[in-house]
């Protein structure tokens, strides 16, 4: 260590050894062994086209910066939006573009990009010889296009487009013109509420009809936000040729989607409308979606939305009416819908719970036609040719899932169910269906005859092993293609390039080698052709020990993690070392499935943030991703004995590693994010297991979460003695070991307010408990700017130095 690090390492003991109830502190960065792994270019985004000719390479910033997340921004109806730049305040933005062919070396960076480029709504057109995307500007947002075989990108319209509600871009079907939202004509100005003098009171009322909702964040709270999200959500569809020139298609609403249908010849447009609400998010405004031709004549309205503040209780449950509206893939101009049966209460027993309908153009009242019931709430379909189709429910109670196979031009013809599994049971996973394009270049099932191909991540009891099935779609045979083989490496089955000639597109890691992707011949096993080459930006983690641990729960449960031993750490002599332990609670209704391994030794190295990984370098075993089920069998719900499952989990890992001698049981951290957090801050309240705890973003009080949270579905006056149990804060006077506290300032996770780390802490420090808590200007639910990561990650280094390595423990 050298010596301007080690002051630097005793003033910073020193400023916590002194923190008072609050203390100014500017940002900070992590020790030279962090901060080696934290500053790196990170590799680009890859898009290929599907000729697999052509390759774009996206590049971005790793972090964003706490200037940029000081922008202006409004937080309205669940958006955040920037109101100077049109577009969402927390967006990606790319800075960067090359153009590769695929299989060679070299890169042809995009000129003509302006300067600081803010990219993003990325487009292929239809042939995919060009892509339209976005570029943020300080007085808005811009149409770009770039010619991938010229690698050269030039602006198409001014800084007038409205990316408020998400990707503004849709490409005609012929590929020479785009519909764009630009902003509307008749835009009033925004109303500055931090300024504003009140009318009068904001009142809400109850009429004795039950929302019970979620404590959704970012709601509009008064008429002036109403007035604010109409003017950010309203504007205008306009055709742009791609020599610039424009004309207008459909005048100013609030558009939230549009969308072709697969001929081009129709626009599916959804608008939304009054009146809004203050306990829902936009999602669930009313809105009206309406079918056009190409050319902006109305053809049909086909669905009017109500507002819904109201649904049964469960989370199955649905609203009444049309649903998931929207072009088959299959047909040139065909809507399909789906319709709840049981009235989306799930409390109601019948014999189906929803009906997929088909609605032939021009799309006349009474003329869809039912294609098929589920058993359980509809989940998803995907066409074929025109005598096969598959479709999917599922009933989140049970953890069920169940596969039909039906023709989708034959109602009468009763679905065939090839599927009925728990969905929780990786193990049992039969794969994703393959699927190609057809004429229209929407993505269909890949058929030859009565066959069709699946791809699967392969979870198995002895390992990770992706695969290719054929299945015989009216037999249910399935015959194995291809399986990987490896058992040093990890490979990704990504998706099939061309089936017929089993050429499928596959990524390749290992623990020290970064993933790139491969075009595989699965004809012939040997024939793997590299088409990426990026290089490992961690260098540093090359000699780091990775290393899948199974273990046993007392009740044996059979339990997996993730360990990561110090480079050159020698098994042999044992060494004691302090552990950090990193994990994320998840529930499940079978132990069987509990017990199942979905992680994969060899997995690349990819430190964040978000986990420990970091700590490695500094000489703590790292044990990340452990397995932390909580399992609820028959009528017990998962969340009944909670507690006694988490310290069962916290011990199992601990003892597996103490076991093979290489930790010292009395330094042992835990840490987590989000419901992460919420498993700490358990942890240390009802175990003496762990030495310190850092807990970040996390929920502590649930009866701030009355209506449900997480996997929990019962409310409080439902089950009163699980969110009192499970509440950290109610059980604050038993924490006696040190917890670090993290909150962003601007969380918008449902249930995560920042309030609860600071009512958490007020009562830890009130009940005379070791504890900071750090909150994060600017920050969301997950954290963005640079100056916020690295403080974090000092945070955390000094605090697990204090209170963890060199953890004093008296006799």
């Amino acid at each position: 260590m050298n010596k301007s690090y080690w002051y630097f390492f005793v003033c910073a003991i020193f400023i916590f050894s002194k923190a008072t109830s609050q203390e100014k502190l500017n940002y900070q960065q992590p020790s030279e062994e962090i901060m080696a792994l934290v500053d790196y270019d990170r590799p680009p985004t890859t898009l290929i086209d599907d000729a697999t000719e052509i390759m774009v390479l996206l590049y971005r910033d790793t972090y964003k910066s706490i200037e940029e997340l000081s922008e202006k921004e409004m937080r309205l109806g669940g958006l955040r939006i920037n109101p100077a730049t049109q577009i969402g305040s927390r967006v990606t933005f790319y800075d960067k573009v090359a153009v590769q062919k695929v299989g060679s070396k070299n890169l042809q960076f995009v000129t003509g990009l302006p300067d600081q480029p803010k990219l993003s709504n990325i487009n292929w057109s239809p042939d995919q010889s060009m892509i339209a995307m976005t570029h943020t500007a300080k007085s808005g947002t811009e149409v770009w296009i770039l010619d991938t075989e010229k690698a050269m990108a030039t602006k198409l319209t001014s800084a007038t487009v409205n990316a408020n509600m998400g990707n503004p871009i849709r490409w005609f079907k012929d590929g020479k013109s785009l519909l764009v939202k630009m902003l509307a004509d008749d835009k009033k100005a925004l109303i500055d509420t931090s300024v504003e003098v009140p009318s009068g009171p904001t009142i809400s009322t109850s009429d004795g009809s039950k929302a019970q909702n979620r404590t959704y964040q970012d709601l509009l709270k008064n008429p002036s936000d109403e007035h604010n999200f109409e003017q950010l959500a309203l504007s205008k569809l306009v055709q742009v040729q791609l020599d610039g020139s424009k004309s207008a298609f459909l005048p100013s609403a609030m558009y939230s989607e549009v969308s072709f249908s697969p001929d081009g010849s129709h626009v599916l447009v959804t608008q939304l409308k009054k009146p809004f609400s203050y306990i829902v998010t936009y999602g669930r405004f009313p809105k009206q979606m309406d079918v056009y031709d190409s050319s902006a004549k109305l053809v049909a309205p086909v669905n009017d939305v109500p507002l819904i503040e109201e649904m049964p209780k469960g989370f199955m449950s649905e609203r009444e009416g049309i649903r998931e509206l929207s072009w088959r893939s299959d047909r040139p101009h065909t809507l399909h819908y789906v319709l709840a049966l049981d009235g989306g209460d799930p409390a109601n027993e019948v014999a189906y719970r929803d009906a997929l309908y088909s609605w032939e153009a021009p799309f006349e009242k009474g003329t869809a036609v039912e294609l098929l019931k589920t058993i359980d709430r509809f989940r998803g379909v995907t066409y074929g040719d025109e005598d096969t189709a598959i479709a999917y429910d599922y009933w989140w109670n049970t953890r069920n899932q169940r596969t039909y196979v039906f023709d989708p031009n034959d109602p009468n013809e009763k679905p065939v169910i090839i599927s009925d599994r728990n969905y929780q049971d990786v193990y049992s996973d039969p794969g994703n269906f393959v699927t190609t394009k057809n004429t229209w270049d929407q993505n269909v099932l890949k058929l030859n005859g009565n066959k069709a191909f699946l791809i699967g991540e392969g979870y198995s009891d002895k390992g990770q092993f992706p695969f290719i099935d054929q299945m015989d779609l009216k037999t249910k045979k399935t015959k194995r293609l291809y399986e990987s083989a490896y058992t040093d490496k990890k490979e990704n089955l990504m998706e099939a390039i061309d089936m017929d000639k089993g050429e499928i597109l596959v990524r390749i890691e290992s623990p020290t080698t970064y993933p790139n992707y491969y075009i595989r011949d699965i004809d012939r096993k040997n024939d793997l052709k590299q088409i990426t080459f990026f290089e490992n930006p961690f260098e540093g983690l090359q000699n780091v020990q990775k290393e899948l641990i199974t273990y046993q729960r007392d009740d044996g449960l059979e339990l997996s993690a993730t360990m990561y031993l110090p480079p050159n750490y020698d098994k042999s002599k044992k060494e004691k070392l302090p552990m950090l332990l990193w994990a994320y609670p998840r529930e499940f209704k079978d132990k069987a499935s509990a017990a199942q391994n979905t992680q994969n030794p060899n997995e690349f190295i990819y430190p964040s943030y978000g986990s420990f990984v970091y700590w490695v370098m500094k000489g703590y075993v790292v044990l990340d991703d452990a397995a932390f089920p909580i399992v609820g069998e028959g009528d017990e719900e998962p969340n009944d004995t909670f507690i006694k499952q988490l310290v069962a989990n916290g011990k199992a890992a601990i003892d597996a590693v103490d076991e093979l001698g290489y930790i010292d049981r009395n330094r042992v951290a835990v840490g987590g994010h989000s419901y992460g957090a919420f498993m700490t801050a358990n942890l240390l309240a009802h175990s003496d297991l762990f030495a310190a705890g850092i807990a970040r973003s996390g929920a502590y009080n649930r009866t701030l979460t009355p209506f449900g949270f997480q996997s929990e579905e019962r409310s409080y006056w439902d089950a009163p003695e699980v969110y009192n149990t499970m509440s950290p804060f109610m059980n604050a006077e038993k924490v006696d070991e040190p917890l670090l506290l993290i909150h962003g300032q601007a969380d918008n996770n449902s249930g995560t307010y920042p309030l609860q780390s600071e009512r958490y802490f007020n009562a830890l420090k009130g009940l005379g408990a070791t504890a900071r808590l750090v909150m994060l200007p600017k920050e969301s639910h997950g954290y963005r700017a640079k100056e916020s990561i690295l403080h974090v990650l000092w945070e955390q280094d000094m605090w697990l130095e204090k209170y963890v390595k060199n953890r004093v423990v008296e006799e």
